[in-house]
């Protein structure tokens, strides 16, 4: 028993000495930091890290960047009104008119079997995209059947047109829904998980080069001022503090290649062009379709515009 309690208090004197070294490096690291920030650090004195090490880092800077002024604005495609800006009136009556039907069918549902009136169950209203070209396709459509209703079922051109123009804009709105699909899937998400895990290892990895460098810095300076009986252990702890860095420095150097050679960020980049490509074709050739029918509408009102007019006799 007595030798378990030793070997109890042998780790807890471990453990004690190492939380005491750890707190001691971390302040001297700080200290230096300091030091040097405000200038009271001679340039001949910070130790100067490998070229390769910096070239490195600067590509992964320049890469983060990339990613991060790309992502600020292809996160719209998250959203799905990033293009309509009116469906925020349109989600406010929306959500209104919906939480008044549920009120009604409540009512209907709990008065059925009591003295009072229950009012008669009403349908929610119909889910529509919020979308640009959705919301062209509904306010075509509706155009068109108002010009319709007024001629009493005779073909009118601008309601037919108004129909076509309608028809072109849901398929559009189809394929708009398709390209956020994919962005989101193949290219935004994918885009964000690389600054989440491989970018962000890589930057952890260059602090850590960074404390170990202050840390070595530190010690190269506490050796600088030792008295004797403190040299052999001072210097001692330069030599642990340069292994260290060079340890950290070549870890550092494998993850940011590691990110810098990784294909994944062009091919996410490809997912993104190739969906909005097949989005703007299937626009263009939904539109190219329509506006040809639209444009003989057009020719044939004008031709019997003119053929009107004069035909009108003159006083």
């Amino acid at each position: 028993m007595e030798g378990w309690n030793k070997l109890q208090a042998s780790i807890g004197s471990m453990n004690l000495t190492q939380s005491a070294n750890k707190f001691a490096k971390g302040f001297s690291s700080s200290v230096q930091a300091t030091k040097e920030r405000l200038g009271q650090v001679a340039p001949e004195e910070i130790t100067e890290l490998p070229q390769e090490y910096k070239d490195l880092e600067a590509r992964v800077d320049a890469l983060r960047a990339a990613h991060i002024s790309l992502q600020k604005i292809t996160k719209v495609y998250d959203t799905e009104t990033y293009d309509y800006p009116t469906q925020i009136q349109e989600s406010v009556v929306e959500f209104s008119t919906s939480i008044s039907a549920n009120i009604t069918n409540f009512a209907a549902s709990n008065l059925k079997n009591t003295n009072l009136p229950a009012p008669s169950p009403t349908a929610p209203p119909v889910f529509e995209h919020k979308t640009l070209p959705h919301a062209l396709a509904r306010a075509a459509t509706s155009a068109s059947a108002a010009v319709q209703s007024t001629i009493g079922g005779q073909e009118d051109k601008l309601g037919k047109g108004l129909a076509l123009y309608a028809q072109g804009w849901e398929k559009i709105a189809a394929a708009r829904l398709h390209q956020d699909a994919a962005i989101q899937t193949a290219f935004l998400h994918p885009w964000q998980q690389t600054l989440n895990t491989s970018l962000t290892v890589a930057l952890k990895a260059r602090q850590a080069v960074k404390v170990s460098r202050l840390e070595l810095d530190a010690a190269k300076q506490a050796l600088k001022n030792a008295g004797p009986a403190r040299q052999e252990q001072a210097r001692l702890e330069v030599e642990n503090a340069e292994d260290d860095l060079v340890q950290k420095t070549e870890v550092a150097i494998t993850l940011m290649k590691t990110v810098l050679e990784n294909p994944e960020p062009i091919k996410q980049l490809n997912e993104l062009v190739k969906a909005q490509l097949i989005y703007f074709n299937a626009a263009a050739e939904s539109l190219s379709a329509v506006q040809g029918e639209i444009e003989e509408l057009s020719v044939a009102a004008e031709g019997e515009y003119s053929l009107a007019t004069t035909e009108v006799p003159l006083n």
